[in-house]
Order: C-alpha cells, then structure tokens, then sequence
C-alpha cells in the first residue's frame, strides 16, 4: 500500500508515517490508516479528473488535505459504526472541501497565532563530508544540486526555515537542543545562528531559544555554573532538560527516590534564581530509556510542581507513549497502573496541583501520532484540557523530524471531540477560541511575547498555490524500526538527549 514516504505521486498530504522523531519505533498502520490511505488516493485520482489536475498536485494542495482528513473521518465512523459505537471525535471537514479551494481555505486555513515550542533542526556544514548521525534516517530528496543525495540537506537551517515557516502557518517558533558526538547536533552557538538567519530574512523575533540543562551530567556545582554562564551569554527562553538520560544519573524533580541524585529541588531553585523560571522537561516515550521505562514516567511533576509553584513546568509530549493502548481511553481515578498521559494526571490529582496551574501539557509528537486516531485523539485531547486546564495545553510538533507542521495545524483546526464525550467525560467543545489558546496565545502568554499579527501580502489561495508547487510534503525520520532503534541507541548511550 502507498505511503507519504513512497512514489511523490501518492504521497498524503496529512503524513500518516509510519515514521518516527527518534526516540520510539515506528508504529505499522493499523486497518483505520490503511483504508484512509487507499480511499484517499481512490478520491484524488477522481477528484483531480474532474479539476483538470495530477493527482500530485491535487494531494499537494489545500484540496488534497481537506480530502484524507475527510476520508479519515469518514472512515473512523465506519470502523466506530462496526462496534455498535460512534468517534469519539472527527475531522469536520464537508465534502465540498475535496474539490473547492476556497471550501478547504475555510476549513483548514485560518490566521491565528500559531507558536510551536518544540522544533529541531541539525547545523551541518555540508561542505565537510561525512560524520552525519542523521545518515541512519532513511533518505529523503529534500535538495538539489550539489546539495543533493545527502541526508544532510533534510536537517539544515534552510531546511528548516522551508518546512517550518513556509510551508506551514507556523508564526514563532522555539528551537531544543540536540547535543550529539563531534558537536553535530543543535548547541546554543547553532540556535543563535537559526536566530539571527530569521533576523536577516525579516523574522525577526520569530525565533526562540532553549538552554539546554544538564545538571546531571556532572558535579552539580560546575553544571548549575554552565547554566549560569549560558544564561549570561544568551537570551534564554526557558531551559530544557531530559532527566532520564542518561539513564545512571537520571534524577527526579521532586527527589523521591533515595538512590537516584538528590539534586532536583537544586536545579529547579537555580532555574528560579537565574532565570527564566520555565523548565521543559521530556516525560514519556520511553524507548529512549530502555528497559527503565519508568525514568520518563512523569509521577515527580505534580509534587515538584505544588512545592515550585512559582516555576512553569512544561511537560513536553505529556507523558505520551506511542503505540501503546493504555491512557487514550478515558481517565479513571481509581486506576491503581494509570498509564500514558494519565501518570501526568494522576501526580497532579496526587499532589493537589488543580487545573491552570504551573504545569503545561505539550503536544509534540503526541498529536501526530495520535491524529491518525480520531477516538484517541479526542480522548487524550479532552483530559489535558479537562485536568490540566484549558490555559495550560501547548501547541509543539517536534519537527523538523516530521518534516512541515502543517497537517498537524491543519488537523487541529479541523478536529471535533464529540457531544457524546463531553457530557459522558466533561471535556470542553473545540471551539476556535480555545484551539487558538492550544496553537499559541497561551505560549504567548507563558513567554511574554506578544502574537505575531503581520502576514505576507499574498492572499490565502497564492499562498496555497506556491505551497503546492513545491516537491511533495516528507518526513524526515527514521521510518523502520532498524532505523530508528539506531537512533534509540544514540540516545541510550547518551550521545543524543
């Protein structure tokens, strides 16, 4: 069955993979994504007939895209029908939208805020040959000419620029770390590059900066000295930090476990008297670690975050676990093994910390894999805003390994949770509003910086129109599980965090 990561002809506008940002296995795809796969294509070969187009152009626009997330939903109510049930959620996409430009511009377009708080990108010199730890990423044409059949090309600031800010609607953005052997990963001296790139092409202030935070990396003493003098070097937006790797040092914010480094509530007091007071911190996925998955168990936010609560505690992918059922059903209190996002929700239950608190759910990597399941989706969606709170759930997409953002933008915007599930569950309706909070005001909020409002004078149809001229929308990461347990084991041994 044709992929995105197939013939350009067949490639999907919304990327349903299967693919991974390195740090866990690809998931197959299940009998839901195979037939959207298969009537998506059966639809654009028709729908492109009667437009006068190729099928590649068609899935290469706003048509196209309007089309899968209507297939997909049109599926998922089949699938949902068979159990004697109905979705949970659903992309409300009508089907005039498969064929009328403007149709699928008032669907999936839209000129809000968007700010993405969990990006990548890797500075290569592509003059310098080999070394690339991003060769075990399956190749993708993302260059031409001398540029060209190198995986180097996929990961380097054009690169970025390209997939984030032009493809997508993406309007600010926040570059993570990516520290890796030889000093071929992302440090702070290539997000400033990135940032002063944005600067010199009129982005200016679009992009932001992680420090990276590695208290556990070292003497404690010298580490918390190495955020100081970062700090003092560079405008920080907030610090980054992976506890669990690696994994002999992996320490807990809240200091629970007498075996592990007491140097939790350390780091965060240095966080508060250096600055900014925002922690981003990974909590899920855990194949990075192992057979330790409980090192990236989110259970010490709740209790660091009710005795810090003057500290923002981000929690990046929010305790999701890709390819696992547990935690994308509803939430249930008296759950003794609660699992995926739930472990978040229980250690803030556990610790009292109430909804719109200090603690932020961010949605990288969770809301790809979790758009492709409508039910899901809605599920996991719903209990972030429900017991998180409806200011406190942050949009990031962890591209550039997924390649563009712009399916996940455009998947949001077009995505429904029930009538059903909020009354059954209590889970609030999407309504614009409240997906402009997710997609950016409440980020806008956190780090103090005011909307991007301004937009290029093109209108929405030539910008979708230049959008579809480029090559096929890809993603980037490893989509075989050879491929990415060879970026596991970087992270594993350290090298990537």
């Amino acid at each position: 069955m044709p992929t995105d990561d197939h013939d350009a002809d067949d490639a999907l506008p919304i990327k349903f993979g299967p693919v991974s940002n390195g740090e866990f296995l690809p998931v197959p795809h299940g009998p839901l994504v195979r037939e959207t796969i298969r009537r998506t294509l059966a639809l654009a070969d028709r729908n492109a007939r009667r437009l006068g187009i190729s099928r590649r152009r068609f899935l290469s626009s706003s048509v196209g895209a309007a089309a899968t997330l209507f297939t997909l939903a049109a599926c998922s109510k089949e699938e949902a029908s068979e159990r004697g049930e109905r979705p949970g959620g659903t992309f409300d996409v009508p089907e005039e939208a498969t064929t009328d430009t403007s149709a699928a511009l008032d669907v999936l377009g839209g000129d809000e805020f968007v700010f993405d708080v969990q990006t990548h990108y890797v500075n290569y010199d592509l003059s310098v040959e080999g070394g690339e730890w991003t060769s075990v990423f399956p190749f993708a044409q993302c260059a031409e000419g001398r540029e060209a059949g190198t995986s180097k090309a996929c990961f380097t600031a054009d690169a970025y620029f390209r997939e984030v800010f032009v493809r997508s609607d993406t309007s600010m953005a926040i570059l993570s770390a990516l520290p890796t052997p030889g000093g071929t990963g992302l440090g702070p001296e290539d997000m400033a590059y990135a940032i002063d790139v944005a600067t010199r092409i009129g982005c200016d202030g679009r992009v932001l900066m992680h420090g990276g935070a590695y208290p556990h990396r070292g003497p404690i003493d010298a580490m918390l000295d190495e955020m100081s003098a970062l700090r003092d070097r560079y405008d920080i937006a907030a610090w980054k930090i992976y506890t669990m790797v690696p994994t002999d040092a992996h320490f807990y914010f809240d200091d629970h476990d007498p075996s592990r480094p007491q140097i939790g509530q350390r780091f965060i007091d240095h966080v508060r008297e250096i600055g900014p007071p925002i922690i981003c911190t990974h909590k899920g996925i855990s194949s990075i670690v192992g057979s330790t998955p409980e090192l990236a168990d989110p259970r010490d936010i709740g209790p660091a975050a009710a005795r810090n609560d003057d500290i923002a505690f981000v929690v990046y992918h929010s305790g999701f676990e890709p390819g696992r059922p547990g935690g994308t059903g509803p939430y249930d209190p008296a759950d003794p093994d609660p699992q995926g996002v739930d472990r978040l929700i229980r250690s803030l239950e556990t610790a009292g910390v109430g909804p719109n608190s200090n603690v932020y759910a961010e949605l990288g990597g969770t809301w790809w894999f979790l758009m492709r399941d409508p039910t899901a989706a809605a599920h996991v969606l719903g209990k972030l805003l429900k017991y998180v709170g409806e200011d406190r759930v942050v949009w990031g997409t962890d591209s550039i390994w997924f390649g563009t953002p712009q399916d996940q933008i455009q998947a949001m915007r077009a995505f429904t949770i029930s009538e059903e599930l909020q009354e059954r569950h209590g889970y609030p309706a999407l309504t614009d509003e409240l997906k402009a909070k997710i997609l950016g005001l409440t980020s806008a909020q956190l780090y103090g910086v005011e909307p991007v409002t301004g937009r290029c004078e093109a209108s929405p149809e030539e910008v979708d129109a230049i959008r579809a001229s480029l090559p096929p929308a890809r993603t980037y990461g490893p989509t075989t599980r050879a491929e990415a347990a060879a970026m596991i084991a970087a992270h594993q041994a350290g090298y990537l965090v």
